[in-house]
């Protein structure tokens, strides 16, 4: 394996190598643009690179499907650590370019949401295409396949283009959630501001069947923080779900309602547990979880005097 090179959504130029750069062991690192996600990944599978950033979430579109179909399937891979990058976009254009020139835009799929009303204020009638990714968009400009691409300011220069307009966003405070994916390994130690990520699977479809899953974690007070479901390819109405939730999986209420999914469901793959991205460890992590008050009951401490309650019952000692 390739201990020295990180994959990334490329080309280059994109928000992806934005949040890549943020963190300080890609200084070290050879960073190698792939051509999508699956790419990034399998070089990881294969040992082409040590560990991969790719796209998982975006606070306007939501969950980059992409990737949580690409960790949801294939040989497993873990998730060590996440990044949160402001979004914000900038229509990138051939030197000499006016607003009025401009009649078809490109850029990623996800990136349309984020400007749409921008769009339909300024250019009602440019055809948009989407690209592999903001950066190749923007290449497809300087190759003059389309006249306009929405993209990170940061790619002009890249690509010999210039920002006709910056600040582009619908929503302020947009953000992307990127995750830095390697092979399974032992998650890192819990800090008291962690976040663990699975897949699960429905045993069958029935009523009710969705809140057997949801209550293992509501009943041991484990905070969700995102769920969604994607089709399993099976057929219609055969589903998986994507569950992050707050906590570690060595925190003893995460740890049990891992375990009483597994009882439950065919089928749990779990993605890692890591540091919340943004959110500062609390001073005292006993009877905390992210900067959240654990309800009562739910804490380690909790579960082991409820375990040595149960073995002096056991012993006739209650």
């Amino acid at each position: 394996m390739s201990a020295t090179r990180f994959t990334y959504l490329g080309p280059e130029g994109t928000f992806t190598e934005a949040a890549l750069r943020t963190l300080p062991e890609a200084a070290t690192r050879e960073l190698v643009p792939m051509v999508s996600v699956p790419a990034a990944l399998d070089a990881v599978r294969n040992g082409e690179a040590a560990a991969a950033l790719v796209p998982i979430e975006n606070s306007v579109e939501g969950g980059v499907t992409a990737t949580v179909d690409e960790l949801a399937s294939g040989e497993p891979l873990m998730i060590y650590r996440e990044v949160l990058l402001p979004i914000t976009f900038a229509l990138l254009v051939r030197p000499g370019t006016k607003l009025s020139d401009v009649k078809t835009v490109t850029g990623h799929p996800v990136a349309q949401p984020q400007v749409r009303n921008w769009l339909r204020a300024h250019l009602p009638d440019a055809l948009w295409e989407s690209a592999a990714s903001n950066a190749d968009g923007a290449r497809l400009v300087q190759e003059g396949r389309f006249d306009a691409a929405f993209a990170g300011e940061f790619a002009a220069a890249t690509y010999g283009l210039q920002p006709l307009v910056t600040e582009i966003h619908d929503a302020q405070n947009a953000e992307t959630r990127f995750v830095l994916v390697g092979r399974p390994a032992r998650p890192a130690a819990p800090t008291g501001a962690d976040k663990t990520s699975v897949v699960i699977w429905q045993r069958d479809d029935h009523p009710g069947a969705l809140l057997e899953l949801l209550q293992e974690f509501a009943v041991r007070g484990v905070n969700l923080m995102l769920l969604q479901s994607r089709p399993t390819g099976a057929g219609i109405g055969n589903y998986c779900f994507a569950i992050d939730a707050e906590g570690h999986v060595s925190d003893r209420r995460v740890g049990e309602a891992l375990m009483g999914l597994k009882r439950i469901c065919p089928k749990v793959r779990f993605l890692g547990s890591y540091p919340q991205a943004g959110v500062a460890a609390p001073a005292t992590a006993p009877g905390r979880a992210g900067g959240r008050t654990l309800r009562p009951g739910t804490s380690d401490a909790d579960f082991v005097d409820a375990a040595e309650w149960l073995a002096r019952c056991q012993d006739g000692r209650a």
